[in-house]
C-alpha cells in the first residue's frame, strides 16, 4: 500500500506529522503503519549528518527500509527530512516498481521557528547550530510540478493536517504504472548472470591490487572498460563488495542487452558512489 514521505527541515514539525497521520489510519483504515526514519534507525544525527559518506549511508539504509516493508497491506510512512530532490525521484523509481501510490508532506516552518524548536529539545536531542544551518542551506524544496513530488501537500506549522485529502491521494488514487525503468524484465540471455558475476569480480580485483600502489588521484584502467575508475580515496573490500552486490542487484532488474557494456556500466556506478 501507500508510501507517505515526509519533507521538510530539522525540527519542522515532521514526526509529530507523522505521529497525527498514524493514529488517523489507524482508525479509519484498520490498516497496520509503519514509520520508518531516522529514530527508528537510531543514529548520532549530529555525527552522521556532519559527515557526507555517513549521510550518504543513513539514506541508503532507510530507503532499504522503505524497499523492504511497502506491500500490499500496510501504510509506510517515511519521516526524515528527504531534502534532496535526486533522493526522492529515487524513492518515487522505488514505488513505482512496487506499483504502490505515494504522497508528499511538506512541513514549511521558516529557519528561525527550526532553531527555536531545536533549542527547546533536550539537549541529547538537539542539532548543533552549525549541523542545523548546513541542513537548511542545502534543503532542495519539493515542487508539485515534479511528478516524484506529487501529490504534494504543504502545511504550515499551524494548519490542520489534511487528513482526507492525504487519505484520498494514496488510497483513492492509481498507482504510478511502471515503465521500462522501473519494471522487472526477464533476463536478455542465460549468460548475462554468469557474465555480470565474473565481470564485476575481475574490476573489483583490479581495483584491490592497484591499490597496493595508489596515489589519491589516479586513474585506473580495468578490465573490459572503456571508462577510467577516479581512485579518490582507498577502498576497503567489505565497502567494494557492497557496491557490487547493489550493482548487481540493480543490473538484474534492468539486465542490458550488450554484455560488453557491463563493466562500463559497473564503473560508471562505482564513480558515482564511492566518493
Amino acid at each position: 500500500m501507500p508510501l507517505i514521505i515526509m519533507c521538510g527541515f530539522p525540527c519542522s514539525g515532521k514526526s509529530r506529522r507523522t505521529r497525527e497521520l498514524k493514529e488517523y489510519f489507524l482508525k479509519s483504515t484498520e490498516r497496520k503503519v509503519i514509520v520508518i526514519g531516522d529514530d527508528t534507525v537510531g543514529i548520532a544525527k549530529n555525527s552522521v549528518y556532519a559527515d557526507v559518506q555517513m549521510e550518504k549511508s543513513l539514506r541508503g539504509t532507510l530507503r532499504s527500509e522503505v524497499e523492504r516493508m511497502v506491500n500490499k497491506d500496510d501504510v509506510v510512512i517515511l519521516d526524515s527530512m528527504n531534502y534532496i530532490k535526486g533522493y526522492r525521484y529515487e524513492l518515487f523509481c522505488l514505488v513505482k516498481h512496487a506499483q504502490t501510490p505515494q504522497c508528499l508532506v511538506y512541513c514549511i516552518t521558516t529557519p528561525e521557528d527550526s532553531s527555536t524548536w531545536n533549542t527547546s529539545r533536550p539537549p541529547e536531542e538537539r542539532y548543533t547550530q552549525e549541523i542545523l544551518d548546513s541542513l537548511v542551506m542545502r534543503f532542495e524544496p519539493p515542487d508539485s510540478r515534479n511528478r516524484w513530488d506529487s501529490p504534494l501537500f504543504t502545511v504550515q506549522k499551524d494548519d490542520a493536517l489534511p487528513l482526507v485529502a492525504i487519505s484520498d491521494a494514496v488510497f483513492r488514487r492509481k498507482a504510478p504504472a511502471p515503465n521500462q525503468s522501473t519494471q522487472s524484465q526477464p533476463l536478455s540471455s542465460a549468460n548475462f548472470l554468469h557474465q555480470l558475476d565474473r565481470v564485476t569480480q575481475d574490476v573489483l580485483m583490479a581495483i584491490l591490487n592497484s591499490q597496493k600502489t595508489f596515489v589519491p588521484g589516479d586513474v585506473l584502467t580495468v578490465p573490459g572498460a572503456t571508462e577510467k575508475i577516479e581512485l579518490t580515496r582507498s577502498l576497503n573490500m567489505v565497502e567494494l563488495r557492497r557496491l557490487r552486490r547493489q550493482f548487481i542487484s540493480y543490473s538484474k532488474m534492468h539486465p542490458t542487452e550488450d554484455m560488453g557494456q557491463i563493466a562500463n556500466m559497473f564503473v560508471q556506478y562505482l564513480n558515482r558512489n564511492m566518493k
